[in-house]
């Protein structure tokens, strides 16, 4: 919400006497004060300007939504107002809603590596309850790998993401793979993990967005 004021100001000079004949001068006390007047060719100072924002980045050089403090909105480059959230299915998909656990920690591992955890809508602060964490789901029918919720177990090779900076320009965007499968979204599918090969598409690009400090239980 933007808020806007007004102030007006108003100046009021007062005349303390007249002078009785020309060319007199005034007391030195009579004197107005104010600023003095620019002259022609006069030099007058520059507005300061202010340096662009950098990135905000830990000691270890991460960004620090993947410093594993802050809790984040992940939301596909492409997937204008739909973010991404683990519903009450499990699965981790696109809402336009709130539904589901929408809010999450990257807490660093080894190297790039991250254990990946979910809350629901009240994160933030104590009594968020205890996270789920995103974990490989290989359906083993031929269905393409997709990304549930789980357990927390850092130990766990499906629970370690790799989260890379993605070529766009853009600050906090990255890909995200599990053992070089790459997520992105599927038109028959929605999100899948998906490996690349030749005539594979190009992995998405995901966009971190800072929604405060990470949740304390």
């Amino acid at each position: 919400m933007l808020t806007s004021r007004w102030i007006a100001g108003l100046g009021i000079a007062v005349l303390a006497g007249a002078v009785t004949a020309c060319g007199t001068t005034a007391p030195a006390g009579d004197e107005a004060t104010g600023p003095a007047p620019t002259t022609a060719g006069q030099a007058t100072s520059a507005p300061a300007t202010s340096s662009p924002p950098t990135p905000r980045a830990t000691a270890t050089g991460l960004p620090e939504v993947l410093s594993g403090t802050r809790q984040v909105t992940i939301v596909r480059v492409d997937g204008f107002e739909s973010g991404l959230s683990i519903g009450d299915d499990g699965r981790l998909g696109e809402v336009d809603g709130d539904e589901g656990r929408q809010l999450f920690v990257p807490i660093p591992l080894d190297g790039r590596l991250f254990l990946i955890e979910s809350y629901r809508g009240g994160g933030g602060g104590p009594g968020t309850g205890e996270p789920v964490c995103w974990r490989v789901r290989n359906p083993g029918d031929g269905q393409s790998l997709s990304v549930e919720g789980a357990d927390c177990d850092a130990s766990d090779p499906r629970q370690r993401f790799e989260i890379v900076t993605a070529d766009t320009g853009t600050e906090n965007t990255f890909v995200i793979s599990n053992s070089s499968a790459y997520l992105r979204t599927s038109t028959r599918s929605g999100l899948i993990l998906e490996e690349q090969g030749d005539g594979s598409p190009t992995p998405d690009g995901f966009r971190f967005n800072d929604n405060g400090p990470a949740p304390t239980n």
